[in-house]
């Protein structure tokens, strides 16, 4: 049950969530087919879009109390926005569920253990790259020193729930020595690299596999330093003024005027990224300059799109060995970048794969941030069934563009006792591997 009060939620409700906003949704359902916490509860109303803000705006003027049920269909929601290519209004609906979730947080009574969470996650970790570092460097010295051996053998992992447990045994391998390539002399086009939090931690070789990409077609690649988490997780959790503060550190990192494009290789990160304009509405000079910087966005699988990928893969000599790939979109990446066709493009160039197409590949694999953590019972629902679709296929390699849906990926190819016979890759390394190998 929630600790707020219900007359504390409304007058947060009125100050934070946009009124004008939810009477964009004229109830219509275009919404339902695509929402999976509608689908995975039963076709439960309050678990789809239009159900949720009816919530909200119920909430807001007082024709509803608030207590936990109303809390858990807002807690639920993964924040894919599945529904908002769907809506024919233009319903922003990703936008609504922030606001809510701030609503949320700053009216709640929050325990001194969730706040210690949240200040500990918010302003440390994903605050300071450097602490992002030293946190991941903690994990690289359990996998590297036996202790992660020692630790599955005695049965530890048995005392957390089974969703760390089958997070514990997917975690990235360490880096490897890096090849060295040849690159184009010819640069191009100059790009600044957006390097993520987890993706310059966890997946460092992923990274570097982007620079090599882009260095091997032509282009002149920039890091700048003081970049920071994009806020999305902030975001997402309630926490827009965290959130915000991210973003203006990430605004003054980046010289926008002095790049082509301003890359990522996260699809969850690129989306907040390409909306940071939105977080800055009242500031005309931070408004500025967040509208080039997002007018310079975009995603890795674009910009290899652009920079001749396909013709370098079709043309590679091909293995006599076919392998059977399939793609599972990032929400994000196509709900709110409209990026769907590119990856797809990229993997059926691959001149020695078969590309076969995953039912319902644009429907969230339950990963969402941290939401299989925090919701591992709808997450795992999810997940099962989209594994099912991954049988269905006989997919040998699933291909992602997003680090929490390749971990969600490896989890379910781990469920599945699929280990010894599929796998699941971002896309930057399985065209890497093609061409590098």
């Amino acid at each position: 049950m929630s600790n707020a009060q219900p007359e504390a939620i409304r007058q947060a409700f009125v100050t934070h969530v946009d009124e004008n906003r939810l009477m964009d949704c004229m109830r219509c359902g275009f919404c339902l087919p695509a929402c999976p916490t509608y689908i995975h509860s039963g076709y439960d109303e309050t678990q789809s879009p239009r159900g949720r803000i009816a919530l909200m705006k119920a909430v807001r003027d007082g024709v509803i109390a608030w207590d936990g049920s109303v809390e858990e269909a807002f807690d639920l929601c993964l924040g894919c926005r599945a529904c908002e290519p769907a809506c024919p209004a233009g319903v922003q609906y990703g936008t609504l569920i922030e606001e809510t979730r701030d609503a949320i947080v700053s009216a709640k009574q929050l325990s001194v253990q969730e706040k210690v969470i949240r200040k500990g996650a918010f302003d440390h970790l994903f605050a300071d790259q450097k602490r992002m570092k030293q946190a991941v460097g903690l994990v690289r010295f359990y996998q590297k020193s036996g202790l992660q051996s020692i630790v599955r053998k005695v049965g530890f992992l048995d005392l957390f729930p089974s969703m760390m447990r089958d997070m514990e045994k997917v975690l990235p391998d360490p880096p490897k020595r890096p090849k060295v390539l040849v690159h184009s002399e010819e640069k191009k086009t100059k790009v600044a690299f957006f390097t993520g939090c987890l993706m310059d931690t966890m997946f460092q070789e992923t990274n570097r596999h982007t620079i090599d990409l882009l260095e091997y077609l032509g282009c002149e690649i920039v890091i700048p330093k003081n970049q920071q988490c994009c806020g999305a997780l902030q975001g997402h959790s309630g926490e827009m003024d965290r959130a915000s503060r991210n973003a203006r550190v990430n605004l003054e990192a980046f010289d926008a005027d002095n790049v082509d494009y301003i890359v990522n290789n996260a699809g969850g990160c690129g989306a907040f990224l390409a909306e940071y304009d939105r977080l800055f509405e009242k500031d005309k000079v931070l408004l500025e300059k967040a509208e080039v910087f997002v007018a310079k966005q975009i995603d890795i699988s674009s910009l290899l799109m652009q920079l001749g990928i396909v013709e370098k893969l079709a043309a590679r000599p091909a293995s006599e060995i076919k392998e059977l790939i399939t793609y599972q979109d990032s929400c994000h990446l196509c709900n709110v970048n409209g990026v769907i066709h590119e990856p797809r493009r990229i993997l059926q160039a691959i001149n020695d794969t078969i590309f076969v197409e995953l039912p319902g590949a644009r429907l969230c694999c339950g990963s969402a941030g941290i939401y299989n953590l925090l919701q591992p019972e709808m997450a795992m629902t999810i997940l099962d069934a989209k594994m099912e679709e991954v049988r269905e296929i006989e997919a040998t390699t699933i291909v992602t563009t997003n680090p929490g849906c390749l971990l969600q990926m490896k989890v379910g190819v781990e469920r599945e006792g699929l280990a010894q016979t599929s796998r699941a890759v971002h896309i930057v390394d399985l065209v890497h591997e093609k061409l590098f190998k």
